[in-house]
C-alpha cells in the first residue's frame, strides 16, 4: 500500500471515529448531572424609558461572564459561561428604543448561553454587572443609554418581564420546547409559631363585608402596589402591565379601606417611581423608600400587591408570602389575606410562604406581599383586566385585613 493511500485511510478512520464518537447519544442521567452543575439562565427580562434600557439575564445561581463588542451592526455581546438555557425563553425580543433595538439568546454552545443586544451606543452608554438576589439567586445586568455618570445600579427587579421569560442568539438559534411546569415554590420554613395563627381558613365562607370591615375603624393600614413608572413588571400575552393591574387593585383597596374607617397609607397613587431619584434610584433605594412610608407612618399592617409571571402559561394561583424569621402576625397576615383572595377570585390556592423578600423583611410592622394571580396566564389576565375582575381581588384583599384585626 503506498504512503499516500495510508494517510488518506488513517484521516478517514480518524474521521469516521469522530463522527460515530460525537453522535454517541447522552444518556438522561448524564445530562441531568451536567446540567445540575451548570447555572439554568431562567429568564431575560427587557425594561425601557426615554433614558434608558435595561436587560436582566437571570440565573439560578453565580456565573462568569465574557462582554464583547462589535461593529457593522453594533453589538454587545455577553456569553455566560457554565450555563444552559431554559427551552422556555423567547428567542428574540424586540426592544425598539434608540439606545438598542432587539435583544437575542441562544445557546453558543453545550456550556455557554450567549445574549447579544443589538446597540450602536457608545462605550460610555452601556454597563454591565452583576448582581446577587433573594428570589433570583443572580442577575446580569445590561445597561444602556443615559447612565447619569454613576456605577450604582438595581438588581433588575425594576425591569419588566417582556414575556415572562425571554430573548435569543448570535450565530445560533436554536429552538426548544416550552416549559410546562408550574412555577417552582419554596418550602414554608418550619417555626414554632402558635398553630391557631397558621390557620388558612380556605374552607370558611365567603366574609360578609358589612360584619368585618366595620373592625378597621381607626387603623393604618399601609398598601403597596408593585412596580410603577419605568418598571411595568410582568407583561402578560395581550400586553397588560403588572405595575398597571396593581395600581387599579390598590386604588380599590383603599376605597373599601377608607369607606370602613380606616386610614391608608399609599406608597404610590400613580404609575411613577416610589424613591425620589425616580428611574435612577437602585434597586435598594426604591425598595427601602416604600418601606420607609410605611415605617415613617408606623402602619399597624403593610400589604404589597403584586400579580405572578412564568415562562409556562399554564401556570396560575394566589400566593402569600411572609418573612421567614418574621412575627406569628406576619403569617397570618399572609395566610387570611391569600386566602380572602382565592374565595372572591376563585383561583388557584398556592399558599402561604415563608421569604426573604426585601419589602416584608424591612417592615416595622406585620406585613406580606399578595402575588394576586399569574399575568402570564391568558385567563387570569383576562380576569385582572376587567373592572369585576379588579373590585374581586380588592375585595378580597380588604376581607382578609378585616380578618386580620377581627377580634
Amino acid at each position: 500500500m503506498s504512503r499516500g493511500r495510508f494517510r488518506y485511510l488513517f484521516s478517514l478512520l480518524m474521521l469516521l471515529t469522530f463522527v460515530i464518537g460525537t453522535a454517541m447519544p447522552v444518556s438522561a442521567s448524564d445530562f441531568s448531572e451536567r446540567a445540575g452543575s451548570m447555572a439554568k439562565v431562567s429568564g431575560v427580562r427587557v425594561g425601557a424609558t426615554g433614558s434608558r434600557v435595561r436587560v436582566v439575564i437571570d440565573a439560578t445561581k453565580p456565573v462568569e461572564y465574557k462582554t464583547m463588542v462589535l461593529k457593522e451592526p453594533g453589538r454587545i455581546i455577553i456569553d455566560i459561561k457554565g450555563a444552559w438555557l431554559d427551552p422556555g425563553v423567547a428567542r428574540e425580543t424586540p426592544i425598539g428604543s434608540r439606545f438598542a433595538s432587539k435583544v437575542r439568546v441562544g445557546q453558543y454552545d453545550p456550556e455557554t448561553v450567549r445574549v447579544v443586544v443589538h446597540s450602536e451606543v457608545k462605550k460610555e452608554n452601556f454597563a454591565v454587572f452583576g448582581f446577587a438576589g433573594e428570589e433570583i439567586p443572580y442577575r446580569v445586568v445590561m445597561d444602556f443609554g443615559k447612565l447619569g455618570g454613576t456605577d450604582e445600579y438595581g438588581s433588575g427587579d425594576e425591569i419588566a418581564q417582556a414575556d415572562p421569560n425571554r430573548p435569543a442568539d448570535d450565530e445560533k438559534d436554536e429552538a426548544g420546547e416550552k416549559e410546562t411546569a408550574a412555577k417552582p415554590e419554596p418550602e414554608p420554613k418550619s417555626d414554632d409559631d402558635n398553630n391557631d395563627d397558621d390557620k388558612d381558613n380556605e374552607d370558611e365562607k365567603k366574609s360578609d363585608p358589612k360584619k368585618t370591615l366595620p373592625g378597621l375603624k381607626g387603623k393604618k393600614i399601609a398598601i403597596d402596589p408593585g412596580h410603577g413608572g419605568c418598571d411595568p413588571g410582568a407583561i402578560g400575552p395581550t400586553g397588560a402591565t403588572e405595575k398597571s393591574v396593581t395600581l387599579r387593585i390598590s386604588l380599590e383597596v383603599k376605597k373599601l379601606l377608607e369607606a370602613a374607617g380606616a386610614k391608608v397609607i399609599m406608597t404610590r397613587t400613580t404609575d411613577v417611581e416610589v424613591s425620589p431619584k425616580k428611574e435612577n434610584a437602585s434597586d435598594i433605594e426604591e425598595l427601602q423608600a416604600r418601606c420607609d412610608i410605611a415605617n415613617k407612618a408606623k402602619a399597624d399592617v403593610f400589604v404589597c400587591i403584586h400579580m405572578d409571571s412564568f415562562s409556562s402559561r399554564e401556570a396560575r394561583g394566589t400566593t402569600g408570602y411572609y418573612y421567614s424569621k418574621g412575627t406569628a402576625s406576619s403569617r397570618r397576615l399572609a395566610s387570611l389575606v391569600q386566602s380572602s383572595v382565592v374565595r372572591y377570585l376563585n383561583t388557584q390556592s398556592r399558599g402561604a410562604k415563608s421569604c426573604n423578600f426585601y419589602v416584608v423583611r424591612k417592615t416595622r410592622m406585620p406585613a406580606t406581599l399578595v402575588e394576586i394571580a399569574f399575568l402570564s396566564n391568558p385567563s387570569e389576565e383576562k380576569l385582572l383586566t376587567t373592572a369585576a375582575g379588579v373590585k374581586k381581588a380588592a375585595q378580597g384583599v380588604a376581607d382578609g385585613i378585616a380578618e386580620f384585626f377581627k377580634k
